[in-house]
């Protein structure tokens, strides 16, 4: 019997991509066009590779969120998210550079927050370190203590990268999946 071998070898690459948010753009746009810059940028770096892009961002009252870079940041957004339920937005991009095919698609998720008060907000803080994670928390460590509920097709989008629409889109670029 003749089994077929899928080859795989994963990098992590930086895409060194300016991820300025333009003024009236929507999230879903924003998070979109972040996501097929950074596979567009590393997928002429390797060009017979299939790239994966991905980026996120949340809104909240009106302006878009990212990561916090610091503690102040993260407090801020925390306390801003208390008691409020945010959408989080993922942008995902799959190319095939040298075959010029690609996938591309915004995945929300929604998160209920349930009230939180300021010390268990810094206890978390001090704790997990959330500062490079989108909306200051990490959904699979002790930020699922901070929520009180979950809503949405995949789960894996709040990590930021979802797992099971990243599955369809390299199918549906030929990568054979079990």
């Amino acid at each position: 019997m003749l089994m077929e071998r899928l080859q795989l070898e994963f990098s992590i690459e930086s895409p060194n991509i300016d991820e300025q948010h333009i003024d009236g753009e929507p999230i879903e746009n924003y998070v979109l066009r972040l996501a097929e810059s950074k596979a567009k940028n590393v997928a002429k770096k390797h060009f017979n590779s299939i790239v994966i892009g991905s980026d996120q961002a949340l809104e909240c009252d009106g302006v878009i969120l990212g990561k916090p870079g610091d503690y102040e940041n993260a407090k801020q957004q925390l306390m801003a998210m208390s008691n409020n339920t945010m959408t989080f937005y993922t942008g995902l991009c799959v190319m095939n550079y040298s075959k010029d095919k690609s996938e591309k698609d915004v995945i929300s998720f929604r998160v209920c927050f349930r009230r939180l008060e300021e010390q268990e907000i810094e206890d978390y803080l001090h704790k997990e370190q959330p500062y490079s994670c989108v909306g200051s928390f990490m959904s699979e460590r002790l930020g699922i203590s901070l929520m009180s509920k979950m809503e949405g097709e995949d789960p894996t989008a709040l990590v930021g990268l979802p797992l099971i629409r990243l599955c369809q889109m390299l199918r549906n670029l030929g990568v054979k999946i079990p």
